[in-house]
């Protein structure tokens, strides 16, 4: 039987159908507030740190330099960043070009599903920063150039771009992902956040407790991302490192000069 109380209803055979007319607000605006939480968390975590220590500097020449309060209002208040990234998911979300699934709140969150987002958007991710940088220099110094000023990043960095970058870095991995892995919402707040939260860590001007281990399993850290950020030839992949590696394009934070050993 159809369910018409939702947005997202499912025939008996599991088939997945879109109701006509608006979808209902009610899904966006969760993931909205659970992105938005998962930034606040982050930012405390960063303040915490500042203030009371703890944590080391990435690069042998230590961190940034700046005012918190600065840091913040250029996080948030980018067109090409965060501002981009709310008008691309109320847009596709509002206007049904989201796959029908992703209206249901039906089943809770999907562990493999959120997996499977990460891994598709981040190999997605790799291959469009791998050619920003390799198919032509126009294309280059028109999209991610502005960010390659930043060559010892701050966490408020993450999403300082162009909008042309963030259209080919960001909106379209995430839309192409979101084709293929059909989920429901609950699995995509729960991908949102991870994602927007962990682009945000990668750009940190400390390294995190966690990064040793993240290293070992193959993760994206700050201090890979760092590498990126001073050599412009290695680490294209974000979360993973797994995509440098087959590529050849790999190379360890512990292996420049420029950073510290015990990150």
């Amino acid at each position: 039987m159809r369910n018409s109380s939702a947005e997202i209803g499912t025939y008996e055979a599991g088939v997945a159908y879109q109701k006509p007319g608006w979808p209902s607000p009610v899904g966006l605006s969760l993931g909205i507030l659970a992105v938005v939480v998962g930034q606040l968390v982050v930012i405390c975590y960063m303040y915490a740190m500042r203030i009371w220590g703890g944590l080391s500097p990435v690069q042998l020449a230590g961190a940034q330099k700046y005012i918190f309060s600065e840091a913040l209002k250029t996080h948030v208040s980018e067109v090409g960043g965060l501002l981009l990234l709310g008008a691309y998911l109320a847009g596709t979300w509002m206007f049904n070009m989201m796959p029908a699934s992703y209206y249901s709140f039906e089943g809770g969150v999907q562990p493999l599903k959120v997996i499977a987002q990460l891994v598709l958007q981040d190999s997605i991710q790799t291959l469009m920063h791998y050619g920003q940088h390799k198919i032509n220099s126009s294309v280059y110094k028109y999209s991610h150039k502005p960010h390659h000023r930043f060559t010892n990043p701050r966490w408020a960095d993450a999403f300082n771009c162009s909008v042309p970058d963030t259209f080919c870095m960001i909106l379209v991995p995430l839309y192409i992902t979101a084709n293929l892995v059909h989920c429901n919402v609950w699995s995509y707040m729960v991908f949102g956040t991870m994602y927007s939260s962990w682009l945000t860590l990668i750009h940190s001007e400390y390294s995190h407790p966690w990064d040793p281990l993240f290293r070992r399993l193959g993760f994206g850290t700050a201090g890979d991302h760092h590498v990126h950020h001073t050599l412009f030839t290695s680490n294209y992949g974000h979360f993973f490192t797994y995509w440098d590696r087959m590529l050849g394009t790999y190379k360890s934070p512990m292996d420049v000069k420029k950073f510290r050993k015990d990150i």
